[in-house]
């Protein structure tokens, strides 16, 4: 059940435009930026501030490896406690997803070499969204590993502006709605899901565990910012309809507090049924994001904001 306090509005159909990065949002949140409206998701309430906060956590969980471990057949978490990095292991080389900072390059690498790959073994270097905790490392990654960085087109211009130190943002292939990357006998699909970035990609992929075949999604971030405009409404429309209609048993994203990375990593060592494995759980934060874009549209028409 989801209650919204605020009017429900109808979604107004226009051209896409992007929102603002996510430094803005976040230090707008946790400074004069106004935390409402609430929205509450099967039985839990969320404002703009919560959200934000829940997903980003500390400096410290930003920057601190998470333990890297087996999410399900072969996709291994090597990210932070807070900002997410997959590692995809084929006998062909592996497929990296989010760099995050580049500052976290080498926690990620640390932990890739803890599962006992290789980092010099990634081939292909996928993001989320063009956000500099999810991509800032890419340039980084290739220096390193020499990895084919592959991104969505409606993403370019905002991540040939993510220069750290200088670094032009290495782009070696661009895709489109709906095209694949291959390497091995792994294929993921990239699905265009705007809004919180113009380019945000929500990357899909079957895995195989004890026989059976699981529909994997690792999820684009479909936060919204401190306003929606018309444009932008559009885009998170879009967005919530293709995650919606996407097949999903396992649900993974750009943040760990997304798909309640830390409390089913505490289950998996007491054996059993792989927690990951949530087809109940898959929509869980669509439906938070589509409801609170939906309560901040009412309140921007109730007070007469375009």
């Amino acid at each position: 059940m989801i209650t919204v306090r605020a009017a429900r509005v109808p979604f107004i159909v226009a051209a896409s435009v992007a929102i603002g990065t996510v430094f803005g949002q976040y230090a707008q949140a946790q400074g004069q930026a106004p935390d409402h409206p609430s929205v509450t998701v099967r039985g839990q309430t969320y404002t703009p501030r919560s959200i934000l906060a829940r997903n980003m956590g500390s400096d410290e969980d930003q920057t601190t490896a998470f333990p890297p471990h087996k999410i399900i057949g072969n996709i291994y978490y090597v990210g932070t406690r807070t900002l997410t990095s997959f590692l995809i292991v084929t006998p062909q080389g592996n497929i990296l997803i989010n760099s995050t900072y580049e500052r976290n390059v080498p926690v990620i690498q640390h932990s890739v070499e803890q599962l006992g790959f290789k980092f010099s073994d990634t081939k292909i270097l996928l993001g989320n969204h063009a956000h500099g905790d999810h991509q800032e490392g890419d340039a980084l990654v290739k220096q390193l590993t020499g990895a084919q960085v592959v991104v969505m087109s409606e993403d370019v211009p905002a991540l040939q502006a993510i220069k750290p130190g200088g670094k032009e943002h290495p782009i070696d292939r661009t895709i489109h709605d709906g095209e694949t990357v291959k390497l091995g006998d792994t294929v993921l699909t990239a699905h265009l899901t705007p809004g919180h970035t113009r380019g945000c990609t929500t990357w899909t992929m079957k895995a195989r565990e004890g026989g059976r075949t699981y529909d994997v999604m690792f999820g684009c971030s479909l936060r919204a910012g401190n306003r929606v405009t018309p444009e932008n409404a559009e885009e998170f429309r879009r967005a919530f309809d293709v995650v919606r209609a996407l097949p999903c048993d396992v649900q993974l994203g750009d943040h760990g507090a997304q798909f309640g990375m830390q409390a089913k990593f505490a289950r998996i060592a007491g054996g059993g049924a792989n927690p990951y494995i949530d087809p109940a759980g898959c929509k869980v934060e669509m439906e938070i994001s589509e409801a609170m874009v939906r309560a901040i549209l009412a309140e921007q028409q109730k007070a007469g904001t375009p």
